[in-house]
């Protein structure tokens, strides 16, 4: 019986893991099993390795599985690694998700089975027909850095983009840069490296120096081609494709590919009318923080005013998300402490707890961290320090995340949910002033068109100065990976709502007024709006709760 289900999977491009087996009997029909195992599994992205949980998911999965295998799977080898099983476990609790209140003692089994010394719980609840569960949130222990882990980090960035970019029909028969000096003059090559200098000649041309894993070449693009006006877009240490004729030592191209996101990606609708609402840069301590209008805001949610229309939404919104800056913190800029009303980091904290308590309990609250909050400012940012924000984890409503992280919102029986990407968007002043498109059309007033410049590198901060980061050869948790149906921000103080490639970009508001240190740096902020999606026909309302 093993040989013959290892010759059927074998011959279908698929491995069996040992455990596979232990799920099986001798009077197993493997023909009917593996008849039912096709019927179920999505053929435009299918899992390599079949394990044990796998065939458990497959036998009691009642509809066809689309899943992110490729996040599958490496999620297992980190559990396998010992390093963080969080991710795994979530994976399993959304694939099970229809046994879920029908079999939760085999589920919980299951769970016990596989765990490992270094498990995390999953983050997962589901309560009424609705269900948060963090996919991917930070939680690396701090530890001593050295140079090799900005070397391993770099390697790490540039596989994970390389990957991409090779899916690429233009550039699947790319070749390494070693290689390209073997070639003869003329020959049309493609290439696949990161960009570590950008300069003008003297002649107006554009010339750049692609790194990879083996070796740097300059590649040239004349001031008169097509592709010239990408230069406005090309940032150093990004990941890029290039194909172009081989000259001296040089490469002259005549195309320009970024990771990005491609086109096409479904348009998901949930099937009943729920709400998702999106802010940020409440700035809870601040002397001007917005509290009149906050509390305008928390009456509409809780359905105590606004129109009849207004109240019926504020009835069916589920889920709460603040893309960070809770709080004003202290210390984040000089002389700050002139401008706080609440000069103690933890009272600040309570006194967001406070207002957060008023939220009806049932509506989700999700929230990531911002640079004012009282964490390290190195991105990926941790979750909240649980004794300064005791009073937020004490919230039941409340879902605390690290920033960045990913979210998977409204799964059923039925439906595999929205992938909410967060991020505060500390990097966005590097590229509001660097990225030449972006500042000639609104700078740091365009939120919409820094989140689409980071979809299209796949990250949340390509230059290694836009942002301080702590490196990690294991992961690049600022590297977009998996496309998201919803990407939040916050930090600009202005309201953006925009989509590209089927990707919902919302840079939300604040609940601050313009600050003294605001006016001498030139923002422009915008209060006191709330961004409000319908999930299940995606129509976007904006709500001003300002005067």
């Amino acid at each position: 019986m093993k040989q013959k289900l290892i010759n059927l999977f074998l011959e279908k491009g698929y491995l069996l893991s040992p455990d596979f087996f232990s799920s099986f009997t001798n009077d197993i029909d493997i023909e009917d099993f593996i008849k039912n195992f096709e019927t179920k599994l999505d053929t435009k992205e299918t899992p390599i390795v079949l394990t044990k949980d796998l065939c458990f998911v497959f036998r009691n999965l009642n509809k066809p599985l689309t899943l992110n295998w490729y996040e599958f799977e490496r999620s297992r080898s980190l559990l396998e690694k010992g390093k963080n099983g969080q991710i795994y476990y979530t994976f399993l609790e959304i694939l099970n998700y229809t046994s879920l209140e029908k079999d939760k003692t085999k589920i919980n089994r299951l769970l016990e089975e596989i765990k490992t010394p270094n498990k995390i719980e999953p983050n997962f609840e589901t309560e009424e027909g609705f269900s948060v569960v963090v996919t991917k949130s930070y939680g690396a222990a701090s530890n001593k850095r050295e140079v090799e882990d900005f070397v391993s980090h770099f390697r790490l960035r540039y596989n994970n983009l390389r990957e991409i970019l090779q899916k690429r029909p233009e550039l699947q028969n790319s070749i390494s840069i070693s290689r390209i000096y073997n070639k003869k003059l003329k020959d049309t090559v493609s290439l696949i490296g990161i960009v570590s200098d950008k300069r003008i000649t003297k002649n107006g041309h554009l010339l750049l120096v692609l790194e990879d894993l083996t070796g740097s070449i300059t590649v040239l693009i004349n001031k008169d081609s097509d592709i010239f006006n990408t230069n406005t877009e090309i940032v150093l240490d990004e990941v890029i494709g290039v194909e172009g004729i081989v000259g001296n030592g040089i490469v002259f191209s005549n195309a320009i590919y970024f990771p990005d996101i491609p086109r096409g990606k479904e348009i998901k609708r949930s099937p009943d009318e729920v709400y998702a609402v999106f802010i940020s840069d409440l700035h809870v301590g601040s002397n001007v923080f917005l509290g009149k209008e906050f509390n305008r805001f928390l009456n509409w949610i809780n359905g105590k005013t606004g129109t009849g229309k207004q109240k019926r939404i504020a009835a069916k919104v589920k889920y709460l998300f603040i893309a960070g800056d809770v709080v004003d913190g202290v210390g984040i800029y000089p002389d700050q402490d002139k401008d706080l009303l609440i000069k103690d980091i933890s009272l600040q904290y309570q006194k967001c707890a406070e207002l957060l308590r008023k939220v009806r309990k049932d509506i989700k609250i999700i929230i990531c961290p911002g640079n004012h909050d009282a964490l390290r400012i190195a991105e990926p940012q941790p979750v909240f320090d649980k004794v300064l924000a005791k009073s937020l984890y004490d919230l039941p409503n409340v879902t605390i995340v690290s920033n960045p992280a990913l979210v998977n919102i409204h799964a059923s029986n039925n439906f595999v949910g929205f992938d909410v990407l967060m991020y505060h968007g500390y990097s966005f002043d590097y590229y509001a002033s660097n990225v030449e498109s972006i500042r000639l059309n609104g700078g740091y007033d365009r939120g919409d068109l820094l989140m689409k410049y980071l979809l299209q590198k796949r990250h949340l901060a390509p230059v290694h100065g836009s942002t301080l980061y702590v490196p990690s050869g294991e992961m690049d948790p600022l590297f977009i990976d998996k496309i998201p149906d919803f990407f939040i921000t916050g930090h600009i103080h202005k309201l953006s709502i925009s989509s590209y490639n089927n990707v919902v970009t919302v840079c939300g508001s604040c609940w601050q007024s313009t600050t003294a240190f605001q006016e001498r740096v030139g923002h422009h902020p915008e209060p006191s709006k709330v961004a409000v999606v319908n999930l299940k026909t995606r129509e976007i309302k904006v709500l001003n709760f300002g005067n």
